[in-house]
């Protein structure tokens, strides 16, 4: 293969990781968007809180954002963010299947997301785009 076909040559299953990383940091990020435009229009409650809630919503998106551009562009350091993503989206989906309201669908779809990611990370194909090795195996 010539370095330019290996530069455009992209796994399926590299894409779908990218994808589910950039949609679960596009979530983060308009979460905090919405706890911003709420906490400035409601007029009530605590205003301190519920900005740093919301800023700390929009730094956290940006990470899964960085594993995402970095997945699509193969890059290797990006698989690390990207998997710490997925598990840490576990338990909050947890969290939201365990409430009586609307955020139950909500949990599935992080759940299945992330359940989804995960198993896209660790593919053998995906490790192999990303040109990471596994324990034993021969530098080629």
């Amino acid at each position: 293969m010539s370095s330019s076909t290996e530069q455009t040559s992209r796994p399926t299953r590299l894409a779908a990781a990218a994808a589910v990383a950039g949609i679960e940091a596009l979530g983060l990020i308009a979460g905090g968007v919405y706890m911003l435009v709420t906490s400035l229009t409601d007029g009530t409650g605590d205003l301190t809180g519920a900005l740093t809630g919301a800023v700390t919503l929009v730094a956290l998106g940006l990470i899964p954002l960085a594993a995402a551009r970095g997945l699509w562009l193969r890059r290797s350091w990006s698989r690390g963010p990207a998997v710490i993503t997925q598990i840490l989206a576990l338990p909050v989906a947890w969290q939201m299947l365990q409430a009586n309201s609307a955020m139950i669908p909500a949990g599935i779809a992080l759940g299945a997301l992330a359940v989804t990611g995960l198993v896209l990370l660790v593919n053998p194909a995906t490790t192999e785009a990303l040109g990471i090795r596994r324990p034993g195996q021969d530098t080629p």
